[in-house]
């Protein structure tokens, strides 16, 4: 089976590896055009999947925008039975979902219909779902909504940060790709449509998301924190600017005090109220600075018990 892969962050790695640790005929990688980076934006840094690529000698494809005569050209070339896309950060017009024989496959991490869209796993967390999962399923036009092949599920544990859980989903949905196309190359998948009406969605993560709101109860502050942990960080406001948050968890026995008052501060972090109970924060991101514990940053007088964050 010759595989097109699409894809472009860290989640994408693990299903890629997979595909060539399987013996799949990877004929080539799709991801996004090297981006700017440095405080002058001269240098360029390429995607991780293109590095990963690199190194497995398979030809690499960055096209700003996947469409247009020429760029259908070069994938027909490539003759793939199959593509494959994870994360790849674009939406595919049709032409090229249809291009490949048996189609086009995603994987989606939820448990489609549930949070269709960009952030399906931050969206999980800060929602409070008790269990995720990975979707294997045929790309349509329609977002996310194409018949599903296969769905794997995992409880969500109460202090699992979105990274730990976006690593553990991205190696779930490598082996269920694998199943999922061992089934179609034997004729034996079994694709099996999702019901629109239980259709919800997680739209792409903006800054208005992560800002911290005190006067909610510590359960749903933990889940915020959490949802952007370890990138691109919930946020409150102290007097010296921005602060990032890392590292939440419940702090049930705190005294009392006013929404984004801290309560404490020691070697384990730093206690601060919400509107019900209080949350531990185990490390912090001032603006300007490097990642700090609590204790080092009201070493630097930064914060003082008894100060409020916004």
């Amino acid at each position: 089976m010759r595989v097109l892969f699409w894809g472009t962050p860290d989640f994408a790695i693990p299903p890629l590896r997979a595909l060539t640790g399987e013996g799949f005929d990877v004929i080539g990688v799709v991801t996004q055009p090297d981006r700017p980076v440095g405080r002058h934006r001269s240098k360029l840094e390429p995607a991780p999947v293109k590095v990963v690529a690199l190194e497995e000698s398979i030809p690499v494809l960055q096209p700003d925008r996947p469409r247009g005569d020429e760029f259908l050209g070069e994938l027909r070339s490539l003759e793939p039975d199959i593509s494959v896309v994870v994360a790849y950060g674009h939406i595919l017009p049709t032409s090229v979902i249809d291009l490949p024989k048996l189609g086009t496959v995603n994987i989606h991490a939820s448990l489609l219909p549930t949070l269709r869209g960009a952030a399906p796993i931050q969206a999980a967390i800060r929602e409070g779902h008790a269990e995720t999962g990975v979707t294997i399923m045929r790309m349509v036009k329609a977002l996310d909504a194409g018949p599903m092949l296969l769905q794997v599920r995992t409880p969500i544990p109460d202090d699992e940060t979105y990274g730990e859980l976006q690593l553990r989903l991205a190696e779930m949905g490598a082996l269920a790709l694998i199943e999922a196309l061992a089934l179609i190359d034997i004729g034996e998948a079994a694709e099996r449509p999702q019901d629109d009406s239980r259709a919800t969605y997680a739209p792409k993560v903006d800054r208005t998301m992560t800002r911290v709101d005190w006067t909610a109860d510590a359960a749903t502050v933990s889940r915020i924190v959490r949802a952007y942990d370890p990138r691109p960080g919930a946020y409150a406001m102290v007097t010296g600017g921005e602060v990032k948050l890392f590292g939440a968890r419940l702090a049930p026995d705190a005294r009392h005090g006013e929404p984004g008052e801290v309560l404490a501060i020691d070697e384990d972090g730093m206690t601060i109220a919400c509107g019900s109970s209080a949350v531990r924060i185990s490390t912090v991101h001032p603006a300007g600075k490097r990642r700090l514990s609590p204790r080092e940053w009201a070493s630097g007088r930064g914060i003082a018990v008894g100060e409020r964050l916004s």
